[in-house]
């Protein structure tokens, strides 16, 4: 199933729904009342669907296979939301190694500084030992459709093409055979960057903060498609800004897995269900590593094969 949350026009109450076709939605806790007389509260919410661990993605399932066209809607008279419009939590990882070296590379063309090869040779090392993330804004989400206002201290405007798992299981110490039981679904994310900003916040060793801390700058969607509908491994990832492909790239490229990650992530620390661990930048994936950066007004398209596609606009503000 692919799962989104959305409005309907002129209504501000955000609902559960699923894609059934590329201009359909249906409304799953309208189906639910027409179905059984009453809604059920697994339906109330994305996040308390996945909180079911199970149950309730079942009953989600049944209403879909016996859709009530009254509980039908076109996808053009809904508002397409994050499909978590709050994660509970929200990891931004490094999985593919294409991104660590593409991007060094590229800041060492764009500045002719020699600190960034020693940057890249101490995050590699890393890298190679053990999975690299940082703890992103869960409160900076947006959905597809959005316009992105850039931050005024910022001039240099970049997206970033990532996968986002979701977790659907509560666990602590999970080994990694179990880890895939442990994940309910998949998503794209935008993991916009103010590169400027972020180049200086590198040099403090502490990673990124303001560069990729503003209002809407980590963008979610269109949908999230559950576990059992998606090989996470076996994806196109490609980038389109104002309709023109900036680049393709493919998951099977990953150097760490989810599993990783969650076998990972999980040591000592337990992961609940809602949070999202995004897979860091396909190889290619951002605008820094093909030297051509985002402009005010420009659309960017990203889309996994499998997933769908999720758009937004970019707009400057203005210069103090």
């Amino acid at each position: 199933m692919k799962l989104v949350t959305f409005t309907l026009s002129g209504d501000g109450e955000a609902r559960l729904g699923a894609l059934i076709s590329e201009a359909q939605v249906l409304d799953l806790q309208q189906a639910q009342v027409l179905a059984h007389g009453a809604p059920h509260p697994d339906l109330a919410s994305m996040q308390t669907l996945i909180e079911t661990e199970g149950a309730g993605l079942e009953r989600a399932r049944a209403l879909v296979s016996a859709a009530s066209e009254a509980a039908v809607l076109a996808r053009g008279d809904v508002r397409l939301l994050a499909p978590l419009p709050r994660p509970v939590q929200l990891r931004d990882c490094m999985c593919f190694e294409g991104h660590l070296t593409g991007s060094a590379e590229a800041v060492m063309r764009r500045t002719g500084a020699n600190e960034p090869a020693q940057r890249h040779k101490d995050m590699a090392t890393v890298f190679k030992a053990r999975p690299i993330y940082y703890k992103a804004n869960r409160f900076a989400v947006t959905g597809p459709d959005t316009v992105v206002t850039w931050p005024a201290y910022s001039q240099v405007m970049d997206y970033e093409l990532e996968m986002g798992c979701v977790i659907g299981r509560r666990g602590v110490d999970i080994a990694h055979a179990d880890a895939a039981s442990h994940i309910f679904g998949f998503t794209i994310f935008n993991d916009f960057s103010a590169r400027d900003t972020q180049g200086f916040e590198m040099q403090s060793g502490l990673g990124p903060s303001k560069s990729k801390d503003f209002d809407n700058a980590n963008a979610l969607g269109p949908c999230i498609v559950t576990a059992d509908e998606f090989d996470p491994y076996n994806a196109a990832m490609i980038v389109r800004v104002n309709g023109e492909v900036r680049s393709e790239g493919h998951s099977s490229s990953m150097t760490y897995s989810f599993e990783d990650l969650i076998s990972f992530i999980s040591t000592s620390e337990t992961l609940h269900p809602g949070e999202i661990l995004a897979s860091g930048t396909v190889g290619g994936g951002c605008g820094l590593e093909q030297d051509r950066l985002l402009e005010s007004g420009d659309v960017v398209e990203l889309e996994i094969v499998g997933i769908g596609r999720l758009a937004n606009r970019v707009i400057a503000s203005p210069r103090t």
